[in-house]
């Protein structure tokens, strides 16, 4: 679903002198364009948030993310540090993927095993050294079967060894905002300096959502059998709700039992899917994690629902230009711009642009113009850079003149 936005008053490009004149010295430029509420289902964000009780979550720290829209629903010590288990093999998955993108690496390829990798303990798929298993092999061993052999393998076909690895991942946290984040192994085996938050999980867990789509359906596999050893994926979510298609388990002593899980279902009247994202921490039991990012995600769906403010290169105005060929350029976004709100809250949405002014030509397809805001409440839930959607040529002698002339007064 689209929401339209007015255009601003157009200027005519009737292609007369003294029509272009009369327009150019009708231009009015007023700093902020105020636009009315947007008249669609109901979305949300963290400033609805106290319009919403949030569930009771039996976790020391948990968030609720709508990746659609890139919200944060709710949360509780989303900053708090927690020992991330084997949640850290989504970092270790994220690499290799991107190694797999870079050619770096290859699905068929079979890495030889180390005495580490072999002697590793806690989960394992069992990789036998006299038989290398391949990349493919050992992703679904690290994703489905949560093994440390495969990851120390994948960090040592990639880096060389599992510490040089661990560099790597931790210059890539960096990159990516996980800014209470600090990698130490592979695996998520305990280290007192191997740590990370649930904020900075939701960073990590979009991308390899959002950058993966031909790899990312491994994290769906209910079971995975390698060398006559049959494991079952320990996300119990895959197994009773199938709008559930990931993400990754983690327990150690000192960790608790941790889930991320995401589920997609379809938006009502929305012609698109929306996909929540919950991370629930420090938990008492397997069950127990899997029944409170169940509550979280149902109370998500339930509570708020997405809506397509403006879709990707729908113009949303036509915008004044000096010293251009033509007149006006249309401005829109070079994304889908979707929002999230609370049910019922639609018609409290605002949207306004703030143009850049003056706007003076040449401009190039893709320059920003401007900015487009959405408000809830009078606060900012989302905004994106408004661009030219055409390119604009500059006017000739006379009309850069008299264009220069105008602004001068105008100023």
């Amino acid at each position: 679903m689209h929401l339209l936005f007015p255009c601003p008053s157009t200027v005519s490009t009737s292609p007369t002198l003294t029509a272009r004149l009369r327009a150019r010295l009708g231009r009015t430029l007023l700093a902020l364009a105020a636009l009315p509420a947007l008249l669609m289902p109901m979305l949300y964000m963290p400033v609805a948030q106290a319009q919403v009780s949030a569930p009771e979550i039996a976790a020391r720290s948990w968030l609720l993310l709508d990746v659609t829209s890139g919200q944060v629903l709710a949360a509780h010590e989303p900053d708090l540090r927690i020992e991330p288990a084997s949640l850290t093999k989504l970092m270790t998955a994220h690499l290799a993927f991107a190694a797999l993108k870079e050619k770096r690496i290859s699905l068929d390829m079979r890495p030889a095993v180390s005495t580490k990798a072999w002697k590793s303990i806690g989960s394992r798929m069992f990789v036998d050294p006299a038989k290398p298993a391949t990349i493919e092999e050992l992703l679904n061993g690290m994703i489905v079967q949560s093994g440390n052999d495969a990851s120390i393998i994948l960090a040592e076909a990639i880096a060389g060894t599992e510490e040089a690895f661990a560099e790597a991942m931790n210059r890539e946290a960096q990159r990516l905002g996980m800014r209470n984040t600090q990698f130490r192994n592979a695996t998520g085996l305990p280290d007192p300096e191997h740590y990370t938050t649930a904020r900075d999980l939701a960073l990590l867990a979009v991308r390899v959502v959002q950058d993966y789509p031909d790899l990312y359906p491994m994290y769906a596999k209910k079971e995975y059998t390698y060398n006559n050893i049959r494991q079952p994926n320990r996300n119990r979510l895959l197994f009773v709700d199938p709008t559930v298609d990931g993400l990754k388990t983690g327990h150690t002593e000192a960790a608790g039992y941790c889930l991320i899980a995401t589920a997609r279902r379809d938006q009502p009247g929305g012609n698109f899917q929306r996909r929540l994202l919950s991370i629930v921490l420090g938990t008492s039991s397997e069950a127990v994690r899997a029944i409170e990012s169940q509550k979280l995600l149902n109370w998500g769906f339930q509570n708020f629902d997405a809506v397509r403010v403006q879709a990707k290169a729908q113009p949303s105005g036509d915008y004044p230009v000096w010293k251009g060929a033509v007149d006006t350029v249309p401005g829109g976004l070079e994304q889908d711009l979707i929002v999230t709100v609370p049910r019922g809250q639609a018609d409290k949405v605002q949207g306004e642009v703030e143009r850049l002014q003056p706007l003076v030509a040449p401009l190039a397809e893709g320059d920003r113009i401007g900015m487009l805001r959405v408000k809830l409440d009078g606060q900012v839930i989302a905004e994106r850079p408004l661009v030219a959607l055409k390119s604009v040529e500059p006017a000739g002698w006379f009309g850069r003149a008299w264009d220069s002339l105008h602004m001068m007064f105008a100023n």
